[in-house]
């Protein structure tokens, strides 16, 4: 791999504890807590794994760490199908070490947030429990969503595929948008908005500083269970983005506004409408809410541009700073995706067997890291996108969990190539993920040794030493939230954020000419005659202007940076 280029990079400073608008800019590393580290070698990775390496995410530069679900759930869907959301997971700890971990990474500058699943709840949770073993028309039932009918009520589909109603014994139907073992809440029912709102406040009691809300548009069902038609009018689908929720998510920043500092609301919203989007961040619900369209553009300067431009449009009108992630939980990983002829993503394209170049693929990986992380607002990593960890497709077919590869019929790879536990250190399995003999929960590929944080540590060229470089300079732009576009000839994306920072990445099958500037502080590959080659990123400190970069800035004859 290619050295970064660093030059005189301040060291990584705790962000202040007191800061209200620490969101607005945070680093936030996404902790899937299965697959982070094992601390006790049962395999599954715990709260005690997590607490062994927070000096590694202090030095990584992160602001904030953003758990999946760590309650009590039978694990149907990763955690997301939630029991009891006052309890962690036997497998995971217990509450005194989640209230340890809270405590002791805010000793280290880095807040903790967690995520609330409020659209549905696990089969076995207490209160779907109950309305199964109550009669049709029960309070119990009232809090789900039961019908009556021979058939079922809708032809919805499922986001996991198939349908979306199951029938119990007594001949109801229930509703579940997801997998069976997933009942939607009926959220016009006064239990099920005062349940979370309480749930809300065990966790800030805690000191979590914010939550990040799954699914967050699905919540509010139209109660006569109408089809979907073609074409809804805006807050008319019948099960998705309507105007009610918002009321929901009013009552739920009143709430987050008691608490001292800023407890922040972090919205899952998949919404392809600008307009319908920001209402999601006006002033008085969520803070921020996830930008899927940046992640899921193919590896294009046209498209990256139209949509970095589309974002900062949406965003503006409601003053909330936009979000920039590459990948997540749920998501082909991006050295896997950008190494493909289609470097886009859908879920209903994924596939086995897809060719990719793994090489391409983590080339365009390091550009897309130092890009997104130049972009005005807040930047979210996935664990192991910072070691350039590739899709694990070839997992044993016995190995696979994830409800999405067998409702699909086998043909979608599922989620779980993107789950593997991470690699610490040592050269084979289990990698340090836990102590030696552990037998990770899904098995770790036999030629994972160089992408181990044991190994890139000693490889100043390695993506970990990209990350750690490009966060610590990350940091010195401090809670810059100016941005415009530099306008340079070719395949390029090229903007300033400051009076004396740009960014560029070149697209294209060439190396291009560098903009003017006084120093090169950070590329994502070695330059070729001074040039930037192609799918690669620099971060330039240009001449101090004066300009107010709010619009376009002109490139300028290239100069060659003193190194």
């Amino acid at each position: 791999m290619d050295a970064p280029v660093l030059t005189n990079a301040h060291p990584a400073l705790a962000p202040s504890s007191t800061d209200p608008l620490w969101w607005r800019s945070a680093v936030i590393y996404q902790l899937y807590i299965r697959s982070f580290a094992d601390g006790d070698g049962d395999g599954t990775g715990d709260l005690a794994g997590v607490r062994a390496h927070l000096d590694y995410l202090k030095r990584l530069g992160v602001d904030a760490l953003w758990f999946t679900p760590w309650y009590a759930s039978p694990l149907a869907d990763g955690g997301y199908d939630v029991s009891d959301y006052r309890v962690i997971h036997p497998a995971f700890g217990d509450l005194g070490e989640a209230e340890a971990l809270i405590r002791e990474a805010l000793q280290l500058g880095i807040r903790t947030i967690i995520d609330i699943v409020p659209n549905h709840v696990s089969r076995e949770h207490p209160w779907f429990q109950a309305a199964l073993q109550s009669a049709p028309g029960s309070p119990e039932r009232a809090r789900f969503w039961f019908v009556d009918g021979e058939e079922p009520p809708t032809k919805w589909v499922s986001n996991f595929q198939g349908g979306t109603w199951t029938r119990v014994p007594d001949g109801q139907w229930y509703l579940h948008l997801f997998a069976p073992e997933q009942p939607d809440l009926n959220w016009n029912h006064p239990d099920v908005r005062r349940e979370h709102e309480d749930v809300l406040r065990f966790w800030f009691d805690r000191g979590v500083a914010g939550v990040r809300i799954d699914s967050a548009a699905l919540l509010v069902k139209d109660p006569a269970l109408p089809e979907v038609t073609e074409h809804p009018a805006p807050g008319q689908h019948p099960n998705t983005d309507r105007d009610e929720v918002h009321d929901i998510y009013r009552s739920w920043r009143a709430i987050a506004d008691e608490y001292p500092g800023s407890r922040v609301l972090v919205g899952e919203v998949w919404m392809p409408d600008p307009v319908r989007f920001a209402n999601y961040l006006r002033p008085d619900e969520m803070h921020t809410a996830f930008n899927f369209d940046f992640m899921t553009r193919p590896w294009n300067a046209g498209q990256l541009r139209e949509s970095i431009d589309a974002m900062l449009a949406a965003h503006a009108p409601v003053g909330a700073p936009s979000t920039w992630v590459l990948s997540n939980h749920d998501v082909t990983r991006p050295v896997t995706r950008y190494g493909r002829d289609d470097s886009s993503f859908a879920f209903a394209t994924k596939r086995f067997g897809t060719p990719t170049d793994t090489a391409l693929g983590t080339r365009r990986a390091r550009a897309a890291a130092l890009l997104s992380a130049a972009l005005p607002g807040s930047l979210y990593i996935y664990q192991g996108d910072e070691l350039g960890l590739p899709e694990v497709e070839d997992l044993p077919e016995g190995a696979r969990q994830d409800p999405m590869h067998f409702r699909s019929g086998g043909v979608d790879p599922g989620r779980d190539g993107c789950r593997v536990p991470l690699p610490w250190a040592d050269a084979a399995a289990p990698y340090g993920f836990g102590p030696p003999g552990t037998v990770p929960w899904l098995p770790q590929p036999k030629d994972w040794a160089a992408y181990t944080v044991e190994a890139q540590e000693r490889d100043p060229g390695s993506m970990l030493a990209l990350y750690r470089a490009a966060l610590a300079l990350r940091r010195e732009l401090g809670g810059d939230e100016r941005f415009a576009w530099v306008d340079v000839p070719g395949d390029v994306i090229a903007f300033r954020r400051s009076h004396d920072f740009v960014s560029i990445t070149n697209f294209g099958a060439a190396p291009v000419p560098l903009p003017e500037h006084e120093q090169l502080l950070l590329a994502s590959a070695a330059l070729v005659d001074g040039e930037l080659p192609p799918d690669s990123t620099a971060w330039l400190r240009t001449r101090p202007t004066p300009e107010n970069p709010t619009t376009e800035v002109p490139a300028t004859p290239t100069r060659k940076a003193r190194q």
